[in-house]
């Protein structure tokens, strides 16, 4: 849990302190700019709160590394859901008013998180988990899009490097192998995911693990 608030601070801070023309520049999400990446944050928020108030007394079918659903080839950004969070995004037409909303249901978001029961069971996207374990999970969504904001923003701050070593350990337990001990946190997640393709070198040090990538979990 205290993970999860880190993590989500981290990106939300991050996104309160980017200037205006920031929001126009690309995201390291396949045909998103970053304001359309934000606008997928305020509704990923909006998950979160649904979710906890969700709850059931169904026995849990997913835990945190099963939530995740593993994809044979990367999003295109041709999605009809992704198609409209970019009309979702121009429609604020000004940033301010993206920062304010993220803030807003982001804050209410937080809180809702630090107030669960980690043992409640909820229910979401037709299956059963624990509070704790779906909000682990989103340690992984907060950190590799804290990744994608900064993915053409050099001079932005990186996800915390708990977050980073916290989503890099449920990446192995979702490829049912370890990474190369001599990679960070950071490239760790980028190649695994497939944000951006391996050297020639990391290709060698992955051996048998290079088949199994990327790693696209929706």
């Amino acid at each position: 849990m205290d993970l999860f608030s880190r993590s989500w601070t981290a990106l939300r801070t991050a996104v309160a302190e980017l200037p205006d023309e920031d929001f126009a520049r690309p995201s390291g999400c396949a045909g998103w700019l970053v304001r359309d990446l934000v606008c997928h944050l305020v509704i990923d928020a909006q998950d979160v709160l649904i979710t906890l108030v969700t709850p059931t007394d169904a026995e849990p079918t997913r835990d945190a590394v099963t939530y995740w659903e593993v994809a044979d080839t990367p999003p295109t950004g041709d999605d009809p859901l992704d198609a409209l969070i970019v009309r979702l995004a121009a429609a604020y037409e000004d940033p301010w008013l993206l920062k304010f909303h993220l803030d807003d249901v982001g804050s209410a978001a937080g809180r809702a998180a630090g107030l669960a029961d980690p043992a409640l069971r909820v229910g979401t996207r037709d299956v059963v988990l624990t509070a704790g374990d779906y909000l682990s999970a989103y340690v992984m969504e907060w950190t590799l899009h804290h990744l994608d904001l900064i993915a053409h923003l050099p001079g932005v701050a990186e996800p915390p490097a708990e977050s980073l070593a916290g989503a890099r350990e449920m990446l192995e337990r979702i490829a049912g192998a370890a990474f190369p001990a001599s990679w960070s946190g950071k490239d760790t997640l980028l190649v695994g995911t497939g944000r951006r393709a391996p050297t020639a070198e990391e290709r060698a040090d992955l051996g048998d693990l290079a088949a199994k990538l990327p790693l696209v979990l929706g």
